[in-house]
Parts: C-alpha cells; structure tokens; sequence
C-alpha cells in the first residue's frame, strides 16, 4: 500500500469539513501514513490518529452540538442549556487574564476522547504546528504531550491562554502555517492537503465592519502564505471545500459546514482512487524492468 501523506488545515469550526474527507479513507478502507495538522486541523487529526473514525468524530461533535431551530449566534447563546459545547468554555477570571478561555475543560474532554497522553500512543504518526509568539517563528510538535501540543495549536491569541513550552509562549499554528502539507514526510508517495478558509460572498466593495476586520484580517495573511506554501510545496492533491460565509466562531453551524464539505467528498474520493491505481501500476511496471 501506498504511503499517504495528510495535512489537515486550520479555521476554526470551518473545520467541520475535514469529517467528509477522512470519511472518504474510511469508506476506501485506508488510513493516511502520516497526518499533519493546524489548530483544528490538528485537533480532528489526533482524534482520527487515535484510531477514531470519521462517524466517531462526527458523533462526538454532534454530542456536543445541538441543532438549534434557528441557525443564528444569538439563539446558540440563547439556548446554553442545550449545548454541552458551552460547557467546555471555562472563562479565564482575572483582572489580568492571559485570554478569554483558559482550555482546561476541553483538554479533558479531548482526553476523554483520545485516552492517549502522548505522541507516541498514537496509532498513526502526527505532527501539529504551533507559533512561537515572541519569536515569531513556526514550532513543529510530534512528540511527547499531546494535550499540550493540543493546547497549543489551538490557542488563538487572547481568545485561549498561550501555552508556554521550553521558555516558548505559544500560540495558534494558523499565524504561520495553515495548511502545514510541508511538513509531511518525505516518504509519502501521495500527499493531499485540505485548506478550508472558504470564502464570504459579500460585495468586495463593502468597508468591512469591526467584526469583519476582526476575523477577516488574518484570513487574508493566512490566504496569503498558504497560496504561497502551495506553489512551493506541490502536493498531489489540494483540497478546497466550498466553504462560503462561515466564520471561525461559527460552531452552531456544524450540520451546515459538513454539508459544504460533502460537496467535494466525492470528486476527492475519484481522484484518490486514481492516483492509487495510477501509482500501483508504475509500481509493476518498475518492477517488471
């Protein structure tokens, strides 16, 4: 079997889209050899390398995550007695707090999930990105604690605590490297790459808002540098699903982020399927000379 090579973007609850992608490697019967992952990305990514399926993910998200009636902010916030999410979210409370959410109670729930303390538990190599905030440079965790490089990853600035690691404070993989496909090992004989920013379909001629500029600031550097990495790290397959008006805060959007990820589950599983063939076949073909 080919080695197969998977990174794992980042963007918040955009990143509801990756459940049809590793469903496609579930429905084949086929894993990835090598996972990387940014964020959110890294966070579906552990999950999946603990051997967790794609259905378990989507299920444990649907646990978490209640339909409301209406698809709206103000009603997931209206409603917190139906959302589990919620209760995940423990406020940091200081007169000087390091960030909005300290992430203690969703790493234990993530552990809960995983049942694995470490890197090397888990059943599929894995590697996610955090940023050294002062440094300003990328930091690449795959070994030792994995709640930690969890923790890390995720940790937008001033929304969660930073994580400090060897003198590192870090922060949010997505400042330096959204869709980390760089990084998968060189023995990868297919690599695939899902970058799930999307897009907003407002007029590009509308002055952006506070909260536009808020998020969509870094949506354009992170645009920016992941258009960058791919045109000098080529992969064989660059997955785009058709995310549109999703912010990255839009957790009580999961039913209809997955939906706009299905949209692209079954081009994806065509061109896999042909490249595995295509490359089984150069293989005789080697072999035969």
């Amino acid at each position: 079997m080919k080695k197969i090579g998977l990174a794992l973007g980042g963007g918040g609850a955009k990143g509801f889209a990756h459940i049809p992608i590793l469903e496609v490697f579930d429905e084949l019967g086929i894993k990835p050899s090598y996972i990387t992952g940014t964020s959110i990305g890294g966070i579906l990514g552990a999950l999946y390398a603990a051997n967790h399926s794609a259905k378990d993910i989507a299920d444990m998200i649907n646990d978490l995550i209640v339909k409301p009636r209406k698809s709206s902010l103000k009603d997931f916030f209206r409603n917190k007695d139906r959302f589990k999410f919620l209760q995940l979210m423990d406020p940091q409370l200081s007169l000087k707090p390091k960030g909005l959410i300290k992430g203690d109670k969703l790493l234990s729930f993530l552990y809960e999930q995983l049942e694995i303390d470490t890197f090397e538990g888990l059943n599929i190599p894995l590697k996610v990105v955090a940023t050294d905030f002062w440094r300003k440079e990328q930091v690449v965790l795959d070994q030792g604690e994995l709640l930690t490089a969890l923790r890390a990853t995720m940790a937008i600035p001033y929304i969660f605590t930073p994580v400090i690691v060897d003198d590192r404070v870090l922060v949010d993989g997505g400042l330096v490297n959204i869709v980390p496909h760089d990084l998968l090992s060189p023995e990868c004989d297919i690599r695939i790459a899902v970058d799930i920013m999307g897009e907003n379909t407002v007029s590009k001629t509308k002055i952006p808002s506070p909260f536009d500029a808020m998020f969509n600031t870094l949506d354009v550097l992170q645009d920016a540098l992941a258009n960058e990495k791919r045109a000098n790290h080529p992969v064989d397959i660059y997955l785009q699903p058709p995310i549109t008006d999703i912010q990255m805060i839009d957790f009580h959007k999961a039913e209809l982020i997955y939906k706009q990820g299905v949209q692209i589950k079954d081009t994806f599983k065509r061109q896999l399927e042909k490249l595995l063939e295509e490359r089984s076949l150069m293989d005789q073909l080697f072999r035969k000379k």
